[in-house]
């Protein structure tokens, strides 16, 4: 029987290293992986350990600790196939890949000592524990659920589905859904057996694949929602606790290294021989902090669509003890530490750079994005939610509250614009020197653009792109809008005007084919100017006003958090129609949508997982309640808008509960 071997540095840098042997039957119905983006196949896992060893985190050096202990209790998941299936190896018995759940030891100690060097330079040590595989005697079952224990919920990510219904409900899917599954499950990429996530792309015929090869935190969010929403959640396990093993490497370029906190945009799976041993090889994860993207900035969403994916993966699986994990824990904290961290700006919102999100090339976006603005607060307010509180995290806890109030009264206050609002803008003053000056931030009237004179219509609104000392972005961003829907950065009269002004410019954002990036486009001068002449970027293209698919499945969540079900259902209807036949696309051009994208790549993930999302969540609305934040009253009530003056009134609390 033909065998090969491979080392796979399970648990990166830093990392231990395992001998695995394959035989000739398939894991995932592939064949040995041949480059660095295929799966790893195998009917057993013979792993031993070789050695380990510890890297440089800063200055200081970093220890594994490798508990030999096995842990794991879940299905294995076939990938290639249907839901979920016990993985059967040919020859003698039944061979069970099995990946463990990771547990620490150090769940079972203080984390008060861990906490309070977080924000200390001298932060020495964290202790992760690597990947352990194990196979199963013929004796040993897969454990089942049993009756009573809490409902699909209790372990909602292991259960194994009874033929029938999975049967059922196969049957029930359109064919575009069918192909979608066979599409999504096809673009899993495997690292030491075991998935971890999705590629950007996989046209067979793309013959540059770039980076569409990589695995991207924020095209794998959708990727992560609609297997979650399948009943498969061991995926998404995989993909956190890799991507946080990432977010300790060393990072440098030019001579700089940014904080220990930041999440790189994207990594790699690839495999070197090893010197010195016939057919054996090392598997690495090779990460992208923005070195090598263009422009070469650094993805500020990665850590915070981290968080948020980190808090669905708890609601939609109820497995929670990964968000107990001290070394998770500790993830959590270094990005909170990089966007807390104190500096020169005056307002509550973060400062970044062109390019440092889903938008990620030159779009004049630089400054207070609305995007990095309501992906930040849903990450706070996630982020309050899964922090242990003790003495260590008691001050890291107030400061999430503190901004979490700044920033929601600073977007509802300045970013928020209607009819009545942009008329007032219209009235400005101008130089005002004042504490209680009118237009704080000096904004001229004659800013205000003749398309959105006659776009904005009298019922609904919006949250602007962008806002900064005599700038105000009026074009309309649809994730940035739609996530403060969701994550409730306004309130209930916000959320139903924003969802008003996509039912009442329905032509313009979604047209025939949902939904636009941001309308309107950059024309002419504008584009020659804000783009640099960008050849991607030119009007209602790409980003400058492009349709992207992917955005489905936000807008779906939206809809069902303010009980427009059937709105969801419609823009679902339109791209069903036209997805499959165009070969799942990356983004559409034109006005109205009509023509596939110029340089657009086909059969994109993240087109195909938006799509899936979307119909997981419409036919399980209760899924979604489980996604979206409510207003937190409590949180309102610390709200810095409601503070006293010095005349002894009290100032309008615009983010004030409504009165019983």
């Amino acid at each position: 029987m033909n065998s090969m071997s491979c080392i796979c540095v399970s648990a990166m840098k830093p990392c231990c290293r395992f001998l695995i042997s394959f035989r000739s039957c398939s894991l995932f119905g592939v064949s040995p992986p041949t480059s660095s983006s295929k799966s790893i196949n195998s009917s057993k896992l013979h792993c031993k350990k070789i050695d380990s060893r510890s890297i440089r985190f800063g200055i200081q050096r970093r220890r594994i600790v490798l508990d030999r202990k096995t842990f794991c209790d879940s299905d294995s998941i076939s990938w290639g196939g249907g839901r979920s299936s016990v993985l059967r190896g040919r020859g003698r018995g039944r061979g069970v890949l099995v990946i463990p759940r990771v547990a620490s030891d150090f769940r079972n100690h203080s984390t008060s000592s861990l906490d309070s060097h977080v924000n200390d330079k001298s932060f020495e040590s964290m202790f992760v524990k690597p990947l352990v595989f194990k196979e199963l005697a013929k004796t040993e079952g897969i454990p089942k659920k049993e009756s009573g224990d809490g409902g699909e919920d209790a372990n909602f990510g292991n259960v194994g589905v009874r033929k029938e219904t999975e049967t059922e409900h196969v049957l029930s899917q359109s064919e575009v859904e069918k192909e979608a599954w066979k599409l999504l499950r096809g673009s899993v990429v495997s690292y030491c057996g075991f998935p971890v996530g999705t590629v950007a792309a996989n046209d067979p015929g793309d013959k540059q694949t770039l980076n569409y090869d990589q695995v991207f935190i924020r095209d794998f969010v959708p990727s992560a929602y609609a297997f979650m929403l399948d009943g498969e959640g061991e995926i998404v396990r995989n993909f956190l606790l890799h991507t946080l093993q990432l977010q300790s490497w060393e990072k440098t370029v030019d001579c700089h290294s940014p904080g220990p906190g930041l999440m790189p945009a994207s990594f790699k799976v690839k495999s070197a021989p090893l010197e010195g041993s016939d057919g054996s090889f090392e598997e690495f994860l090779d990460p992208d902090f923005g070195e090598s993207a263009i422009g070469r900035v650094s993805p500020v969403d990665s850590g915070l669509w981290w968080i948020i994916l980190l808090r669905a993966y708890g609601k939609l699986t109820g497995d929670y003890t990964l968000q107990e994990r001290i070394d998770v824990q500790t993830g959590i904290k270094l990005i909170l530490k990089l966007c807390l961290a104190d500096g020169f700006d005056m307002f509550p919102t973060l400062l970044v750079t062109d390019g440092s999100c889903m938008i990620d090339r030159r779009m004049g976006i630089h400054g207070h994005p609305l995007e990095i603005q309501a992906l930040f607060y849903s990450a706070l307010r996630s982020s309050r939610e899964m922090l242990n509180v003790n003495d260590g995290t008691k001050n890291l806890v107030a400061a999430v509250n503190n901004r979490l109030s700044a920033l929601s009264f600073h977007m509802r206050e300045y970013y928020w614009v209607d009819i009545k609002k942009i008329n007032e803008i219209y009235r400005y003053s101008t130089e005002e020197y004042s504490a209680d000056a009118t237009n704080k931030f000096n904004i001229y009237p004659e800013q205000i653009p003749t398309w959105l004179v006659d776009w904005i219509p009298n019922k609904g609104g919006y949250f602007i792109g962008n806002l900064q000392p005599a700038h105000m972005d009026f074009r309309f961003f649809t994730l940035g809008n739609l996530w403060a829907v969701i994550s409730s950065l306004g309130n209930q009269e916000h959320n139903e005007g924003v969802m008003t002004l996509i039912e009442e410019k329905w032509d313009d954002l979604v047209a025939n084919m949902p939904l636009k990036i941001c309308f309107p486009a950059l024309e002419q001068d504008e584009w020659r100017i804000i783009t640099g002449s960008d050849p991607k970027n030119t009007p209602w293209s790409y980003h400058n006003g492009g349709s992207w698919p992917t955005l489905l499945w936000q807008f779906t969540l939206a809809c069902i958090k303010m009980g427009k079900l059937e709105l969801a259902k419609k823009a679902v209807a339109v791209a069903e129609e036209r997805l499959k036949e165009d070969k799942w696309p990356e983004y559409y051009d034109t006005r109205s949508g009509r023509f596939v994208g110029k340089q657009s790549r086909l059969y994109q993930t993240w087109t195909i997982a938006g799509f899936l999302a979307s119909k997981k969540l419409i036919e399980q609305p209760e899924k979604a309640s489980l996604l979206f934040w409510k207003e937190d009253y409590q949180l309102l009530e610390t709200c810095v808008c409601g503070l006293s003056i010095s005349s002894g009134r009290t100032k309008k609390n615009k983010c004030s509960p409504p009165r019983s």
